[in-house]
This record gives C-alpha cells, structure tokens and sequence, in this order.
C-alpha cells in the first residue's frame, strides 16, 4: 500500500506504541514522506474506524485521512499526523498539579471542539456500523457496573447488600438512559487520543464510538482520574464546552446539564474504578492500584453532595472513600499547605515540619468584630461573624492580596515537589478575622489546586484536613 501511494518501498518501519486494543501500528517512512500503518484483529473494527473516519473528514472533523485500505480489510494505511500527543504537553500540569495558562487553553480548545465531533459526526450517519454496539444501552450500562461490583468492590473486602445494590444499579440506569440523544458518543474521548500538529486539534482512537449522551464523553474527559485537574479548571473546562454546545443547542439549560452531567461522572467514576481492579487485583499490574487513589478522590469530591435517589449505593461509595488503603498513592506525593489561625498575644505557630518559611498574615487592618459585645460569643465560622465581616468587606481586599501572594508559591512548590508549606492568620484574640481569613484561604487552595490541606484554629482547639 506505501508503494502504491508514494512509488517506493519504505526504508524504515517503526513499531508504534499502540491503544488498549491488540492493533499494531507502524510508522513507515522514505525520506520526507512518512505514514501510519495499521494492522488490525478485527475487520468489523476496522470497517468501524474508517466508516467513522471518512465521515467525519466529509464533515470538516479533524481525524487523520485514510490514504489505501487492503482488500481483506484487515490492515490500512493512514496519514502520520506526528508524535505531538495532547497527553504530553500536559506533562508539566499532570505532574505538578498546576497547570499553567498554555495548558488551560489547550484544554479549554480541546472542549469546545468535542460538540462539532458528537452533533455533526453524528449528522447522517449509519450507527449499524458501530463497533462493537450500534448504541449506549442498557447491556452496556449493567457490564460496567458489574465490573465495577466484582472486580473493585468485592475485591476491597467492604461488605455489602448486593440485592439492595442492585436495586440501587437499576435506578441508576433508568435514570442514565432517560435521555441518550441522536448525538456521536466517543466513548475514550481523552488526551491521549487527541493530536497536536501545526497548531490544530485532530482525533483519533474513535473505533468504538456509537450513538449516546454527549455527558458521557465530557464526564471522561473532565474527570480523568490521573490528570489531577484542579476544580477551577474543569469549570474553564465546563464553561467551554457549554459555549461550544450552544452552537447546536441555543436553549440549554445549564443547571439541568450539569446535574445530568454529575450522573455520568458518577458512571465513569464506577467503570474506570472496575477497571483499575480488574488490571490491578486480578491481572496483578501495579500501575493500575496505584490509578486507584486518584480515581477515589473523585469520587470523595461527587459524595459530599449526596446522591439522595441511589441511597445504598451512597452510602457504600462513602464508606469507600473512607478506606485507608485508598489515600496512600495518591495524597503522601502532594504538597501539604497548613493554615492556622491564631492569637498574636500567645506566639505566631512553631512550622513542625522543620521547612520553614511560608506566610504569617496579620488580619488586625481588618474591621474588628470583636470589639463588639454581641460577637464575642462566636468565632469566624459562624454566621453572624462572616454577615460582619462581609457586609464591612475589607475581608476581601485583604484576602485577593493573600491570593496573589501565596498562589504562585503553591505553584513553585508543586512544580520543585516540595513537601509543605505554612499559612498563618493572626489576629487579636484569633477567634474571628484569623478564622475567616484561614477557611477562605482554604476554600480557595482546595478549588485552584491538587494538594493536602490542613485547617487549624489553635485559640479554637480546632483542627481538620479540608
């Protein structure tokens, strides 16, 4: 096929690193002309990839061009898009947990371009070609949460109901098959299956795409268990593809698509889980138990709102995140940022973690209200205290201050692996702006970025991990 379409023989075949599937990839190449040659195990993938391929190309969609198909259809020959994987200009974020503003716009770029893929890749199209099932369905549904309940479940020793679980997995796919749409599911819509080359998008790896909701493939990406996205940007992220979505669909209602949207994330959460178990406790590869934490503090961020129509279920999912074989892999690597709050008349806190250095913060510039006898009796989390102070609103000239100065440490932290850093609020009696100013900056961190907190009130005897 590369004699045919170029009019020489390759003078290299390089073996590819290939996906989760048996395809093997090479790239051959004769001076400056070069293509991707693809050896497949299954025709009717095969037919599925270059239906789908073709179709999106017709539609303007980036994907590669398939330059000559062999007669058995068991191998082709596409276009050499490069080596540049989105997965790998997001090293720097992955890593550290801090992406920086190139990366958000990456990211953001790679959203708003999915709603072209799923309304006008799938325009038109015949799902029977679809490998290996024409549609999200309910068998597609029940394999992955029985994964999930037999290889990552049972495997973790917690002990449950199964018949109350499953009448919990029957309410679940009711609900996620309420609405699946006429729209093109990728189904493995993640960075290392988008491409960069010249400065443009294009996607590949969409052989087991097939028609669904498109939540699922937004859940996939945004929740990407490893990539260790800080909760501001999933919400660029979020913000993104809903701009982009209203392209197809002017109306949407946007409180309405993210509480759909929080199910399959709920979904994904629970199949990548069944995974991880399967390729980590049965097929003994540790790479995946060490995936697991990560994918466990997705889940702890889904349970602090309850999901109320699945009660059981709930309620195993928080015992879950409360395991501690769960939170060894994934936290002990993060930096650990303490905040406390403090009386400046008892001494500023002694750093125990021999580090040194970091902020100490006086919040008496701030309006007092505890020069006020009303407010003695409550401290900086209580409302009466945080109506004070954000009614008075020096707080939060204060506080964007803070931000600006101890954000970019994080970062620096993070990105050098650095282990802890030291926050402290002073005040007069540490009961009520040092308090307010250590939750807030807790709130803050927890939202920007991927690490340990610690809270503690030391006048309060107060002490917590956020």
């Amino acid at each position: 096929m590369f004699r045919t379409r170029f009019g020489c023989d390759p003078e290299g075949a390089e073996p590819m690193t290939g996906s989760g599937s048996h395809r093997q990839y090479f790239r051959l190449t004769a001076g400056d002309r070069s293509a991707v040659g693809v050896v497949g195990t299954d025709v009717e993938e095969n037919r599925a990839f270059l239906t789908l391929d073709r179709h999106f190309a017709a539609r303007g969609i980036h994907v590669p061009e398939i330059l000559a198909v062999s007669d058995d259809g068991m191998c082709y020959l596409q276009e050499d898009l490069g080596t540049t994987l989105l997965y790998d200009l997001l090293a720097h974020g992955r890593e550290s947990g801090a992406y920086d503003p190139q990366e958000r716009a990456l990211l953001c770029r790679t959203l708003a371009a999915l709603p072209k893929i799923q309304f006008e890749g799938g325009a038109g199209l015949d799902w029977n070609v679809c490998y290996p099932e024409p549609a999200f369905g309910e068998r597609m549904i029940r394999f992955d949460l029985n994964y999930f309940k037999y290889c990552f479940l049972k495997a973790t020793g917690l002990e449950f109901n199964e018949v109350r679980l499953q009448d919990d997995f029957d309410r679940l796919c009711a609900d996620l098959l309420e609405d699946t749409g006429d729209t093109f599911m990728y189904r493995d819509f993640q960075a290392r299956n988008v491409m960069v080359r010249d400065d443009e998008l294009y996607f590949i790896d969409f052989q087991g795409g097939r028609r669904g909701p498109f939540y699922y493939d937004v859940a996939s990406f945004v929740w990407q268990a490893r990539a260790r996205y800080p909760e501001s940007l999933r919400e660029e992220m979020i913000a993104a593809y809903l701009d982009a979505l209203k392209a197809y669909v002017p109306d949407v209602d946007e409180a309405a698509f993210r509480d759909r949207l929080r199910l399959f994330v709920l979904f994904r959460t629970l199949q990548v889980l069944g995974t991880y178990g399967f390729r980590g406790y049965f097929e003994k590869k540790p790479h995946f138990l060490a995936s697991v934490p990560y994918a466990m503090d997705n889940l702890r961020a889904l349970v602090r709102t309850p999901f109320e129509a699945y009660p059981y279920l709930n309620g195993i999912l928080t015992k879950l995140t409360t395991m501690s074989q769960f939170y060894e892999t994934a936290e002990d690597r993060r930096l650990e940022v303490s905040i406390w709050s403090f009386a400046f008349k008892k001494g500023v806190p002694v750093d125990k973690s021999g580090n040194g250095g970091g902020y100490v913060f006086d919040c008496r510039s701030i309006n007092n209200p505890g020069k006020f006898e009303y407010y003695r009796q409550f401290n900086g989390m209580d409302a009466e205290v945080i109506k004070f102070l954000e009614d008075d609103g020096e707080v939060f000239g204060f506080l964007e201050h803070v931000y600006a100065l101890v954000d970019p440490h994080v970062r620096r932290f993070m990105e050098r692996k650095f282990t802890h850093l030291q926050v402290c609020f002073g005040c007069t009696g540490g009961q009520h702006r040092s308090v307010y100013c250590a939750e807030h900056l807790a709130k803050h961190l927890r939202r920007e970025f991927d690490i340990r907190i610690t809270v503690t009130h030391r006048e309060l005897d107060i002490e917590r991990v956020v």
